[in-house]
């Protein structure tokens, strides 16, 4: 599972023509999925994702979580978070997990945010063709890959 964490001003998500997820400030999430994902690692990246602390506190220092500012959650599905780009021009995704696999692990990964966090959270619609607006806050971009999680101490 990889995902691209945006510290937003606002951000909203049309599928044509028609705004279908938006928030003010908060945390945009680009999510992608591969075919060996498990239930744990959205229990990992939910619980991760609800408490990041990249927030500025009144200090400016990056100290506060999405709760600490009561912000929201935009979360879009994003397969080409799993291009591979090491041969040729052509991105290659082959290692992106299947509709099949990937919606419904989408879907559970949104419920899980919401458990964890405690929030409402807003979405895009999976395999759509989306139209993505956002004014990023800082800019702050985090990049969380379950994979490197589980292969680091």
């Amino acid at each position: 599972m990889r995902v691209l964490i945006q510290r937003v001003k606002e951000a909203s998500v049309a599928v044509e023509g028609r705004i279908i997820g938006q928030i003010p400030v908060g945390l945009l999430l680009f999510v992608s999925f591969e075919e060996s994902d498990a239930t744990t690692d959205l229990d990992v990246v939910a619980a991760k994702v609800s408490k990041l602390r990249i927030f500025d506190d009144e200090n400016g220092v990056m100290n506060l979580s999405i709760s600490d500012i009561k912000g929201q959650f935009l979360v879009v599905s994003q397969f080409t978070l799993h291009a591979q780009t090491k041969k040729g021009n052509r991105p290659s995704y082959i290692m992106a997990a299947n509709p099949a696999v990937a919606k419904p692990l989408y879907e559970q990964f949104v419920a899980k945010l919401r458990q964890y966090s405690g929030f409402e959270v807003q979405t895009g619609e999976f395999g759509a063709d989306m139209k993505v607006s956002l004014i990023n806050d800082g800019p702050v971009t985090i990049w969380i890959d379950t994979l490197e999680l589980k292969t680091k101490s």
